[in-house]
C-alpha cells in the first residue's frame, strides 16, 4: 500500500510586483491556513515518511509549518525543483522514483498541476485543490512506479473553507 498526500501550497503575497513568481512568499491568510491545516492534519495522525516540495517560497514555507506541525525534521525536506510549475508527467515521474522502502508521500506545490494529477492518478474528479487544500489517494501497489498503471482510491480532502468558523 502506498500513499499520497497533495497539499497545494497556501494563499500567497501578490504584494510586491518585482518579485519573482517563484520567490512570493505566503501573506497572512495564507499563514493561518497553514496552520490550521498542519494542525487538523497532525491531529488525524497523517505523518508520511517523506515530504517533497516545489522549491517555490510558498510552496516550502507550506511544507515547513507541516514539518513543524507532524515533528518532521526540516533538514529531511526534500526540494524538488521538477515540482514547480510542473506538468503532471512530472508530478507523476517525482512519484514514480520514490524509494519502495517509503510508503507515504506528502507533496506541496502547485496548480494546475496537482488538480490535474489528481484526477488522473485517483479514481476521483476534482475541479481545483484550492490554496492549502490536501487530497489523499491511495494505491494497492508495492512499487512507486506502478503508478503509472494503477488509479488510487481517493479517500480525504481537507480545505479551509469547511474547517474556519
Amino acid at each position: 500500500m502506498k500513499t499520497v498526500y497533495l497539499i497545494r501550497h497556501a494563499k500567497s503575497d501578490w504584494g510586491n510586483e518585482h518579485l519573482k513568481d517563484i520567490d512570493r512568499p505566503l501573506n497572512q491568510r495564507g499563514y493561518s491556513d497553514a496552520y490550521l491545516q498542519s494542525k487538523l492534519f497532525a491531529k488525524e495522525h497523517l505523518h508520511p515518511e517523506l515530504l517533497i516540495t516545489s522549491p517555490a517560497v510558498r510552496a516550502y514555507s507550506t511544507c515547513a509549518i507541516f514539518a513543524r506541525a507532524i515533528n518532521y525534521s526540516e533538514t529531511k525536506i526534500n526540494i524538488t525543483p521538477e515540482l514547480y510549475e510542473a506538468s503532471t508527467a512530472n508530478i507523476i515521474s517525482t512519484l514514480a522514483a520514490i524509494n519502495n522502502k517509503i510508503n507515504s508521500v506528502a507533496l506541496f506545490g502547485h496548480n494546475p498541476g496537482f488538480s490535474n494529477v489528481f484526477d488522473e492518478i485517483s479514481d476521483s474528479y476534482i475541479d481545483e485543490v484550492p490554496t492549502c487544500g490536501i487530497v489523499g489517494i491511495k494505491f494497492t501497489i508495492k512499487e512507486w512506479s506502478e503508478i503509472y498503471t494503477k488509479k488510487g482510491e481517493s479517500f480525504l480532502s481537507f480545505f479551509p473553507k469547511d474547517f474556519k468558523q
